[in-house]
């Protein structure tokens, strides 16, 4: 049986949130169309390979909290994480701030492109260049 969108963008959003969280690109890639594009506040667009290379790079043990998964009502094919994330970078200086993650998907259930929202004013003093 082939699950309901609603169903399968809610795993395909947990499934990148404990990826993300484990560092595993491989595992967060394989979640996105080879073509995908990702939105950083930090970075601006890019393709997903690069970009959570990037990500990789600069963290080190990193926790991430759930907090909800929204599935678009209009029929949208798209989904919101909403989730704290304490960050920790390569050289231990810790950040923790809420971040929406918001979902595009392609007819397959893959993620074709990506906004990460977050505040970034309280956390440029901690991560400035090293994420750059």
């Amino acid at each position: 049986m082939v699950p309901s969108p609603e169903l399968l963008y809610t795993q395909q959003v947990r499934s990148y949130l404990k990826a993300l969280e484990r560092g595993d690109v491989a595992a967060i890639c394989a979640l996105f169309t080879p073509d995908a594009r990702i939105f950083s506040p930090f970075l601006g667009w890019m393709q997903a390979a690069p970009f959570f290379a990037k990500v990789n790079e600069a963290s080190g043990e990193s926790t991430i909290t759930p907090i909800d998964i929204c599935v678009s009502t209009t029929g949208s094919r798209r989904a919101t994480g909403y989730f704290i994330y304490d960050w920790v970078l390569k050289d231990g200086s810790a950040v923790r701030f809420e971040c929406v993650d918001v979902f595009e998907f392609d007819a397959n259930g893959l993620i074709e492109r990506m906004k990460i929202v977050y505040d970034t004013y309280p956390i440029r003093s901690t991560v400035g260049d090293k994420y750059a």
